[in-house]
């Protein structure tokens, strides 16, 4: 079957091809084939065009044969394919024959020379008629100018009635309708001498210059052509610039069916020009319609062949079902009450019999199907860690909490030791205490767990907690009362101290003079002591309690500028950049408070960078830039140094007191953590490529966009309410 494929494919080209050689060369009568040619290229390029498409249809068939659950080579679908295009094809070839040869009778009769000639003549006897018309009173007027100049004119003057009466029978004996004498003069435009105006007409606006222009050049005539009237203007000998107008009334009919007849030539001749146009779409179309009609019939066909062939389909696709284990399967019920029908029937009733026996067992698994999903969606839910180990000590069973806790998954933890995912868990495990607080490292960050055993009969399970939040805050509740109570207790005295040191310098400074030196070197220790000392309880202030901050719309690059321009003029040896996009991006905040944290990042970065420079570290070119960026509702503010890094414990950077420089209080970074909460953002730190850290502040911009303007009016509030 391929072969004959492609044999028919290479016939049609064939056939396409001399099509064309013929329509291109071959030529009849006004450019139109014949029909005997006609009908022989339509049956040639019908025929093989025809078979193609049934073998098209063939191959589509046994495709969709062979997808069916009966699967085979389709036969069915194949037989139908051939009936159906044999009873469409026939009749189509006999009916396109047919048409196009009526079409072709009709052709030759009306582009035939008869017709053309018929036609022509038609559209002359028009024009000559209304030549003759034209002609006639070209004559009558010239030869009553004539007239007029030789018999009227010098006998009588041109205001006379005898000319008047002479004037009129002239126009009525010629049979003309209306008359006028004119003379046209350049200072006095067009004046009339005489009319005759029975249909009261505005006759003087027909005589213009451009119609008279002729005239003066020496033509005899001019003729005036308008819907109703044929008019002619021609000079008559009465002094200079003296011409007469002579017009006949006619039917409007005359000038319509000699435009009428000019169209209907023009038509003809222009459809005569797309004779041949016309006859190759015409046989086009048939051929299209021929093929429209035989690829229905194919379609119908295959439609035919499905619905026979579903049912028994039908009845395959569910018995393999069953098959498979699915006893729900159904054959759709058939209306139609044949032996495939009885068989389908017979079929449900089975299979709904297998399906009540096994039901009571499916309902069993499920039941235990659904405590184990419950227990799993139980242990999933809650916020503790829970792992269950066997008598060796190797991990059974793990929860979601868990495994975020220890940062491994289900499938990694499966099967481990104890010993190897956690061993801070196993050696809680060789002692006796049934709960205990214990340290672990996941993933190198030290985290605090609250840990309870409970022995079962295969192993035991381990419930835990992550409470290292809760430590810090608590610590930091316990150095924020600290900071305030000293705070209180220190700032009082040292005002008196720092005066009295003062007073004795301006007082006794002079006076000592055993050892004037030491006196003032004692009493300047003392005030720059005081001074450290008030720097500390400061700090103290301010970390124990942050004033409360008033938000506004700022913009974070002009926030970040004058953070940077302050260090950046302090040290020179630096090299301070900032990254922001233009326009910069707005953000509600509290000014002065997030100045002040990033103030104190940079300050950390600056002395990163110191500390690494005392190691003896220092690179070429130490850097400090801060970058801002904004997208997804949210504005990170990232500050990236080339310092000494970040030390092993960073997730207690933000401690209070915690601090690994030497003159550090550690209360800065702990201010700007307490400043970025209070601004519903979020602090990290992360390792910088190539050495160094990265501090991202990062800020909720849309929950702060709805508290512009918070803090003042709150202020002004409290203002009100204490009078």
């Amino acid at each position: 079957m391929p072969i004959v494929e492609l044999l028919t494919v290479a016939l049609l080209v064939a056939i396409v091809g001399i099509t064309y050689f013929i329509v291109s060369t071959q030529q009849g009568e006004e450019g139109l084939l014949t029909p005997p040619v006609v009908a022989t290229l339509l049956v040639a390029n019908l025929v093989p065009a025809m078979a193609l498409m049934v073998l098209v249809a063939r191959r589509f068939a046994m495709r969709r044969a062979a997808r069916s659950p009966i699967g085979g080579k389709g036969r069915l679908h194949v037989r139908l394919v051939a009936i159906f295009s044999l009873i469409a094809a026939v009749p189509t070839l006999m009916v396109v024959v047919f048409a196009s040869l009526i079409f072709q009778v009709g052709n030759e009769f009306w582009f035939s020379p008869g017709a053309r000639t018929m036609i022509e003549n038609a559209n002359t006897l028009g024009r000559q008629a209304y030549t003759q018309e034209r002609d006639r009173v070209v004559k009558e007027t010239v030869t009553m100018s004539a007239d007029l100049s030789d018999y009227f004119l010098p006998n009588y003057p041109i205001d006379s009635l005898e000319f008047m009466e002479g004037f009129g029978r002239q126009t009525l004996y010629r049979n003309l309708s209306e008359a006028l004498i004119v003379q046209v003069t350049p200072d006095r435009g067009v004046q009339t001498l005489a009319l005759v105006n029975p249909y009261d007409r505005q006759l003087e606006k027909v005589v213009t210059q451009e119609r008279i222009a002729p005239l003066r050049k020496g033509q005899a005539s001019v003729v005036v052509r308008e819907a109703d009237r044929m008019g002619v203007i021609t000079p008559i000998k009465f002094g200079e610039n003296t011409y007469l107008y002579a017009a006949r009334v006619h039917d409007n009919s005359m000038v319509e069916q000699l435009q009428r007849a000019e169209e209907v030539l023009k038509s003809y001749n222009s459809l005569v020009k797309r004779a041949r146009v016309l006859q190759l779409r015409f046989n086009a179309a048939l051929i299209l319609v021929s093929l429209l009609i035989t690829g229905a019939a194919v379609w119908i066909a295959l439609k035919v062949a499905d619905k026979l062939v579903r049912p028994v389909s039908e009845l395959v696709d569910a018995a393999k079902k069953v098959t498979a284990g699915d006893l729900s399967a159904r054959v759709p019920p058939s209306t139609v009450r044949d032996e495939v029908g009885t068989l389908g029937n017979a079929f449900n009733r089975m299979t709904r019999r297998l399906e009540e026996q096994t039901g009571a067992l499916v309902s069993a698994n499920g039941q235990l199907d659904s405590r184990r999903m419950f227990m799993e969606a139980v242990l999933s839910g809650v916020s503790a860690g829970v792992i269950s180990v066997d008598e060796d000590r190797e991990v059974r069973l793990t929860n979601s909490s868990a495994e975020a806790l220890l940062k491994t998954d289900k499938e990694a933890a499966a099967g481990r030791k104890l010993a190897d995912l956690a061993p801070e868990l196993n050696k809680f495990l060789d002692g006796r205490e049934r709960e205990d607080i214990i340290q672990v490292a996941s993933a190198g960050e030290p985290r605090t767990l609250a840990v309870k055993r409970v022995r079962v009969e295969s192993g035991y399970v381990l419930t835990f907690d992550d409470i290292t939040e809760q430590l810090l805050d608590q610590r930091r509740a316990a150095w924020s009362d600290v900071a305030r109570r000293i705070a209180h207790e220190i700032k009082n005295p040292l005002t008196p101290i720092q005066l009295a040191a003062e007073r004795l310098q301006r007082r006794y400074g002079k006076e000592i003079s055993s050892d004037p030196g030491t006196f003032e070197q004692l009493t300047g220790t003392i005030v720059r002591q005081v001074g450290d000392l008030r720097r500390m309880v400061d700090e103290f202030s301010s970390f124990a309690r942050m004033p409360k901050p008033i938000f506004r719309q700022e913009s974070v690059a002009e926030v970040a500028r004058h953070a940077l321009f302050l260090h950046e003029v302090a040290h020179p040896d630096i090299a301070f950049s900032l990254d922001a996009p233009e326009p910069s991006p707005l953000l509600v905040c509290d000014r002065r408070q997030l100045g002040q944290a990033l103030t104190n990042v940079v300050k950390n970065a600056v002395e990163a960078i110191q500390q690494k420079r005392d190691d003896g570290r220092a690179g070429s070119a130490e850097t400090i830039a801060m970058i801002v960026r904004e997208g997804a509702g949210r504005v990170c503010i990232d500050v990236q140094d080339t310092g000494i890094g970040l030390p092993p414990d960073r997730g207690r950077l933000t401690e209070p007191y915690m601090t690994t420089r030497v003159k550090g209080t550690g209360l800065g970074l702990a201010i700007v953590k307490k400043i970025v909460e209070e601004h519903f953002g979020s602090i990290s730190f992360e390792d910088a490529p190539g050495g160094g850290t990265i501090v991202r502040l990062a800020f909720d911009a849309e929950t702060l966009a709805r508290l512009d303007g918070a803090g003042e009016n709150q202020d002004l509030r409290d203002m009100a309410a204490n009078g």
